[in-house]
Formats: C-alpha cells, sequence, structure tokens
C-alpha cells in the first residue's frame, strides 16, 4: 500500500526527474529508479515502472523540442531502429536480475552518469566530427546496449547517446540532446510495452510517475536554452555518486 506522503514524494521526485532528465538529454530515470529501489521494489517492477516515467519524459519534450526545430530525426530513428532490439531483450533479462545486482549495476550505471554531468561541458566544447564506417559501426553497437540498459534500468540511455553525438559526431549540445529524447521516445515505447506483455510495471505508481514527469519535462525543455547549468550539473553530480555510493555499499553490507 502506497502513503500519501509516498504520493507526495513520488511527484516531486517524478517532476525533478522530468525537468532534469529534459535538460540534461538523460530520460529522468536516473533519478527516479534509486527511489523506487529504496522503496524495496523488484528489479521488474523498477525499471517497467520507471520507463513510464522515461516514456511521459520523452514525450513531453520531444514535443517542445519539435516546435523549436531542434531534432536531427534522421540519425535518430536510426540510433531509436538499433536500440529497440537491445530494448525488447532487457525487458525479458530484468526477470533474472537480482535486487543485489540490479543495485551494484546501476550504482555503476549512475557513476558513469555523474562524470558524464560533470564533463558535460567540456565535452560541449569537442567537435571532432566523423562519419567513417567504424564510428558508425561503433555509434549503432552502442545504440543497442542504451536499448538494453534502457528497459533493464528503466532510464534513458543518453548517457550513452548524448556523448557519441556530440564526440564522434561532431554535433551541438543544442541538437544532441533534443535528439537523445527523440530515440527515448521510440526506444522507451517498445521497452515498456515489453514490459507490459511480461506483466511487471505497477500501474498506479506509474501513472503518479508519469504525470510529475511530463510535467518536468515541459519546464525543462523550455527553460534549456536559458538556464546556466554548470552549478546545476556539480550539484546532480555529486548528488548522483552519494546515491551510487549508498546502492552499492548495501550490496556488500546486506
Amino acid at each position: 500500500m502506497v502513503l500519501l506522503q509516498d504520493v507526495l514524494i513520488l511527484i516531486a521526485v517524478s517532476f525533478g526527474a522530468g525537468t532534469l532528465g529534459s535538460l540534461l538529454g538523460l530520460g529522468g530515470g536516473f533519478i527516479i529508479v534509486p527511489a523506487l529501489t529504496f522503496m524495496s521494489f523488484n528489479p521488474s517492477q523498477i525499471a517497467s515502472t520507471s520507463l513510464f516515467a522515461v516514456f511521459s519524459t520523452s514525450a513531453s519534450s520531444t514535443l517542445t523540442y519539435a516546435k523549436q526545430k531542434r531534432i536531427d530525426y534522421s540519425l535518430g530513428i536510426k540510433f531509436a531502429l538499433i536500440a529497440i532490439p537491445g530494448a525488447i531483450i532487457g525487458a525479458y533479462i530484468s526477470d533474472f536480475i537480482t535486487i543485489e545486482s540490479f543495485k551494484l549495476y546501476f550504482g555503476l550505471v549512475l557513476i558513469g552518469t555523474s562524470i558524464y554531468i560533470l564533463k558535460k561541458s567540456a565535452l560541449a566544447r569537442e567537435h571532432k566530427a566523423s562519419h567513417s564506417s567504424a564510428v558508425m559501426a561503433l555509434c549503432y553497437c552502442a545504440s543497442f546496449f542504451a536499448g538494453i540498459l534502457s528497459s533493464l534500468f528503466g532510464v534513458g540511455g543518453g548517457v550513452v547517446f548524448v556523448p557519441l553525438m556530440v564526440a564522434l559526431l561532431g554535433m551541438s549540445m543544442h541538437v544532441s540532446a533534443p535528439t537523445s529524447q527523440f530515440i527515448f521516445l521510440i526506444s522507451s515505447f517498445v521497452g515498456l510495452a515489453s514490459h507490459i506483455v511480461l506483466g511487471h510495471p505497477d500501474y498506479m505508481l506509474a501513472l503518479i510517475l508519469l504525470a510529475g514527469a511530463f510535467a518536468g519535462a515541459q519546464l525543462g525543455a523550455k527553460i534549456s536554452l536559458r538556464i546556466k547549468e554548470r552549478l546545476l550539473q556539480k550539484l546532480l553530480s555529486i548528488s548522483l555518486f552519494a546515491v551510487a555510493a549508498r546502492l552499492i555499499s548495501d550490496v556488500f553490507t546486506g
């Protein structure tokens, strides 16, 4: 049974996740998943329920970014199509992973995410564009992996897509984050459908998270052109490190 105070906390968490996920091109699951983990849900419930919020965030922010004409649809569709098989596989794997393994691996994902956030500004200044066969092959392999990551952990996969688009393909942050959200819109829908077929989601929690994330993503997309992100990035990165440390320590301390 979910108490009123839990509902209010989840609304606040999902709103913040939607806002930050839209701003940083990450999807918001990296905030929601730890909250659900600490509420003692099993891995498949955590991932599937979080994906409702990820899908809501991507749909909301994609709508706004499309109006701003900041999405590279050609590239986004290619990456999304490669991510789809991975999203289906990730949903099935979530049935077999233990909560201890989930915490450990997701803690490592959070550490990688926090490093990405810290390096985001430096990355944005590096535009070493290349569209060689080797680079594109690497991008497609990473897209498949991002699809698995998204469905298995209930996150967006932006920690994979955005660095690839900026560092390897020479895209600006102004375009890569919106394009990343467009990719999530497609891949998270497929991942979510796979989880639904397998009977994983908690629908009451999902509706709460969906509403908060949709509203937050609207705010994030609208202020993304004006906000000074550096302090926000540092605070968020430190917070993610702390959450990762807590998740990993839980595994080893029982």
